[in-house]
C-alpha cells in the first residue's frame, strides 16, 4: 500500500489507462534516497496490480528527471562487507523493479537524468526525451563500475563507440536530440 510519505514523493495519476508516476522531490533533484526508492517501489506495485493501468509513464518534477541514487540519502557507515552487500541488494531490487514489471514502462525524461536514472530508463520499453533532457552516466569519473545492466545494454542500444563514450572516460552527456540520433 502507498504510505503518506510515498504519496508525497511519487505523484500517481491515471488517465485513459495510462498511469503517470511523477517523482516529486524537486529540491533534491528527484534523487533516489531510500525514501524515494521505497515510494517508487510502492507506486510500481500498485500500478502493476491496478486494472485501470495498462502502461506506466515515469517522469520527474521539473526541472530534473532524476539525479539518480542520492549517495548521501542511501549510504550509511558500515563495515565494508556489510556496505557492499547492502549496495548490491538495493541495486538488485531497484533494477529488478524495472525488469520484472508486468506492463510497459515509458521513461519520460523531462530534464537532466544522472546515473541509475539513466541506466534504469534503458530498461524501460521506451524513452521519451524533452529538449531539456540530458543523459549522464558518471561512473568512470566517480571510479565505480557501470550498473543496471548498462555495460551490456548500452552497447546493444547505442553501439560500441557511443556506449564507450557514455560509460568511459569521456563521460559523454548527450542531450535529448543527440540521444535520439545515437539510438537511445
Amino acid at each position: 500500500l502507498l504510505t503518506s510519505a510515498s504519496l508525497d514523493l511519487v505523484i500517481r495519476t491515471t488517465r485513459n489507462r495510462v498511469t503517470t508516476l511523477t517523482m516529486n522531490m524537486p529540491d533534491r533533484f528527484n534523487g533516489w534516497t531510500f525514501s524515494m526508492m521505497g515510494a517508487l517501489r510502492d507506486a510500481f506495485e500498485v500500478a502493476a496490480s491496478a486494472d485501470e493501468t495498462q502502461v506506466v509513464v515515469l517522469t520527474g518534477c521539473d526541472p530534473y528527471y532524476s539525479a539518480g541514487v542520492n549517495l548521501g540519502g542511501t549510504l550509511r557507515l558500515a563495515h565494508p562487507k556489510k556496505l557492499h552487500r547492502m549496495i548490491a541488494e538495493h541495486n538488485q531490487n531497484l533494477f529488478d523493479m524495472f525488469l520484472d514489471f508486468p506492463k510497459p514502462i515509458l521513461a519520460a525524461v523531462n530534464g537532466p537524468a544522472i546515473g541509475a536514472s539513466v541506466t534504469s530508463a534503458t530498461l524501460c520499453d521506451a524513452i521519451i526525451a524533452s529538449e531539456n533532457a540530458t543523459f549522464s552516466t558518471p561512473f568512470a569519473r566517480l571510479g565505480v563500475v557501470p550498473e543496471g545492466c548498462s555495460s551490456i545494454l548500452f552497447e546493444k542500444i547505442l553501439g560500441e563507440e557511443n556506449a564507450e563514450r557514455m560509460l568511459g572516460e569521456e563521460g559523454w552527456v548527450p542531450k535529448g536530440k543527440d540521444a535520439l540520433e545515437a539510438g537511445l
